[in-house]
């Protein structure tokens, strides 16, 4: 049904910079969220640090980012 024979000319080293280009695009994704946007009906003194989801996204995606290049 899927034909994926045109990767097998694709190195292991080109796709893996690939996929950490396609992690660092989505971080900086993550990083450009405004904060008003992620703390949205939480009032001002009720907002700390550890609700912030960016912090957790970003150390979700440190973890991949570092498990992917283990590999």
């Amino acid at each position: 049904m899927l034909n994926f024979d045109w990767l097998a000319g694709v190195s292991v080293e080109s796709a893996k910079w690939f996929f950490y280009g396609l992690f660092i695009l989505i971080g900086l994704l993550i990083i450009i969220i405004p904060n008003e946007y992620i703390f949205e009906g939480i009032e001002v003194e009720n907002r700390h640090w550890w609700m912030n989801l960016k912090i957790w996204a970003l150390a979700v995606m440190a973890v991949l980012y570092y498990t992917y290049y283990l590999f």
